[in-house]
C-alpha cells in the first residue's frame, strides 16, 4: 500500500495540472491574440503570432484612456470592498453572538440572496438605483456591490465568529470595552485571515464584473470600467478583435496580480469561515 501512494499522488498531480492548463487556456488565447494583427487573428486564432505587435497595447492605452478607467475601477472596487467588509463583519458578529430565533431568521434572510440569480432582479435593481441617484456614477456602482457581496461575506464571517470564544468578549467588556470599540479593537483583528479571503474573492469579482457596470454606468464615457472598454472594440458591423483581446488582458491583469500574491489565503479563510463553530 505504501508503494502505491506516490503513484497515486503523481497521478492526482497530473490530473490537477491538466485541469489547470484547461482553465488557463482561454487566458493564453487572449494574451496570444493581443500581440497579433487583425488578419492573423481572423486567419488562425490558435497559432502563435508571426510577429509580436506591441503597438496594440500602446493604441489601446491611448484609445480607452487607460489611466482614467483604471481609477474608475479602483474607486468602484475600494468603495464596494469597504462597504461589504464593514457591514458584513458587524452584522455577522452580532448575529453569531445573539442566540435567538429572530437572529437565526435574520441570518437566513441575509444569506438567501446568494440563491437568487442576478438576471432575475437586474431590471428592478436598475430602476431602484436610478431613484436613489446611484446610476451613472462610480461611487454609486460601488455602493450597489454592498448588497450583492454581503450575503457571501456574512456567511463566511458568521462561521468564523462562532469559532471565537465568547470569553474574549466578556474579558474585553470587563476591561471597559463595549459596542463598536469591542468589535473593532478586539474582534475585528481576529478576523484578519477571513477578511483577506473576502478581499481577494471580491476584488476578482468587482474588478472584472461586466453585467452590472453595463447596466449602471455604460451611458457615460467618464464612468466606464476597463471591462466595458474592451467591449467597445466589438461592434455590429466591425470588430477589432486584436484590440479587444489587448484591452481584456489589460483589464484583468491587475486582479490577476492581486490573486497571485494573495491566493494562499483563499482556501485558508474559506475553510476557517465554513468549518469553525
Amino acid at each position: 500500500m505504501r508503494k502505491n501512494r506516490p503513484v497515486g499522488r503523481y497521478a492526482l498531480e497530473a490530473v490537477m495540472l491538466l485541469f489547470s492548463l484547461l482553465f488557463l487556456y482561454p487566458l493564453f488565447l487572449a494574451i496570444n491574440n493581443s500581440f497579433k494583427s487583425f488578419g492573423e487573428v481572423m486567419s488562425d486564432v490558435i497559432a502563435l503570432p508571426e510577429k509580436i505587435i506591441f503597438e496594440n497595447y500602446a493604441y489601446v492605452w491611448q484609445f480607452i484612456n487607460y489611466p482614467k478607467l483604471f481609477m474608475n475601477n479602483l474607486v468602484i472596487t475600494v468603495v464596494g470592498l469597504a462597504g461589504i467588509i464593514l457591514v458584513s463583519s458587524i452584522a455577522a458578529y452580532k448575529l453569531a453572538r445573539t442566540k435567538t430565533r429572530m437572529s437565526g431568521l435574520i441570518y437566513l434572510l441575509c444569506i438567501m440572496p446568494m440563491l437568487i440569480p442576478f438576471q432575475s432582479i437586474m431590471l428592478t435593481v436598475l430602476q431602484f438605483a436610478k431613484q436613489l441617484h446611484l446610476s451613472e456614477s462610480t461611487w454609486g456602482l460601488g455602493v450597489l456591490y454592498w448588497g450583492f457581496g454581503a450575503p457571501l461575506a456574512v456567511f463566511i464571517y458568521h462561521g468564523f465568529v462562532k469559532g471565537i470564544p465568547q470569553e474574549i468578549d466578556e474579558s474585553a467588556t470587563m476591561d471597559g470595552a463595549s459596542g463598536f470599540r469591542l468589535f473593532f479593537l478586539v474582534i475585528f483583528p481576529l478576523l484578519q485571515s477571513v477578511t483577506t479571503t473576502i478581499i481577494i474573492i471580491d476584488v476578482m469579482w468587482i474588478w472584472n464584473d461586466f453585467l452590472l457596470p453595463l447596466l449602471m454606468v455604460n451611458g457615460s464615457p467618464d464612468t466606464k470600467t476597463l471591462t466595458l472598454a474592451a467591449y467597445t472594440f466589438v461592434g455590429q458591423y466591425t470588430s477589432d478583435w486584436q484590440y479587444a483581446m489587448t484591452a481584456m488582458v489589460m483589464a484583468v491583469l491587475p486582479s490577476i496580480i492581486v490573486f497571485i500574491f494573495l491566493q494562499k489565503y483563499i482556501v485558508k479563510g474559506v475553510v476557517a469561515g465554513a468549518v469553525k463553530g
